[in-house]
Formats: structure tokens, sequence, C-alpha cells
């Protein structure tokens, strides 16, 4: 278990809905790295506490599949981008930018004009 940093925080707050309310809290939540859930499973004994430490588990080992996809994606355009002409260099730009996580969208405050 680790404590965020405020910068951590916030990112979680914008990309969590749920957490909204965590948004105006002074205080820096903490959380578990992959083991630390593991190793929670072990100390709480509950049904409930099982089911929730297996499910911890299985969202970090999809994380780590997403981010090795994407490393072996990037690498292959990599190679490609060096094997083949310049002329495809808008080609590999344009995978790349698709492939760069979407920034969410801002909501406005106060009354839209038009």
């Amino acid at each position: 278990m680790f404590q965020l940093t405020k910068h951590e925080k916030e990112e979680v707050v914008t990309n969590c809905d749920h957490l909204k309310k965590l948004r105006f809290s002074h205080a820096l939540p903490f959380a578990f790295t992959e083991h630390g859930a593991v190793m929670l499973a072990t100390v709480l004994n509950s049904t409930i506490a099982v089911q929730t430490s297996i499910q911890v588990v299985k969202a970090f080992i999809k994380l780590r599949g997403i981010l090795a996809t994407h490393k072996d994606l990037a690498r292959k355009i990599e190679d490609m981008e060096r094997k083949y002409d310049v002329q495809f260099r808008v080609v590999f730009d344009a995978i790349r930018e698709l492939m760069r996580q979407p920034v969410p969208n801002k909501k406005q405050i106060g009354f839209g004009r038009g």
C-alpha cells in the first residue's frame, strides 16, 4: 500500500467518476499495488474480501496486458518505419496519434453560448 501524490490524486479523480467527492478532500488517499491486494486477500478471510481482491488482481493483469500490447505495437511501427520509405511517414504518424490516450472532455462551467 502507498499514498498517492497530489498529482496522482488529481489524475485518479479526473479519470474515475465515482471518486468525484475525493476532489475536495485535502487528504491524499492510499492505494494498493497488485501484490498488496493479494497480501490483503490472505489477511481478510471473508467471502466478499476474497472476491474483491480477485477482481483487483484481474484488473491489474488486464492493465499489464494492455500496456504490453501498446509497447509491442509501438515497436513494430518503429521497425516498419525504418524498413519502408519516407512516403509512409504520414501513415505512421497517424497510427501513433490513434494510439495516444484520448484527452477527457472538460465539462463547460456556467451557461453555454449559442
